[in-house]
């Protein structure tokens, strides 16, 4: 990417939506469990922009792991314009909510995608 994208927001898929969500992208490879279609709210669904599952699977939500990933994630997003460019286009045009299903709300896929978006 070229140009710096506003850091959107991030937050856990099963939170119920809020007006200020605007556009809500689920940024996760696969469903949420025990979540309907209908519950949850989201507007965009970019599973290509989630981690590759050799990546998901090695990191495995290991808080001792998050910077490796972070890094290896970033690498990924590097090599996969054709995913990226959506969720920076959607982010150009208005406020976006980046939605993830893991417990931890601090070391995710989402969490680094936005950190991702706002560094580049």
């Amino acid at each position: 990417m070229s140009r710096r994208s506003p850091r959107p927001g991030v937050k856990r898929v099963y939170e119920p939506p809020e007006a200020s969500d605007g556009t809500r992208v689920l940024v996760d490879r696969i469903w949420p469990r025990g979540l309907t279609k209908e519950h949850a709210s989201v507007d965009v669904w970019l599973k290509d922009i989630a981690p590759s599952a050799g990546l998901r699977t090695w990191f495995g939500h290991d808080p001792n792991r998050w910077r490796e990933f972070h890094k290896r994630y970033f690498e990924e997003l590097r090599a996969n314009h054709a995913a990226v460019e959506p969720l920076t286009d959607l982010v150009s045009t208005g406020e976006v909510t980046l939605l993830f299903g893991a417990h931890d709300i601090e070391r995710n896929n989402a969490v680094a995608l936005a950190d991702y978006l706002a560094a580049d």
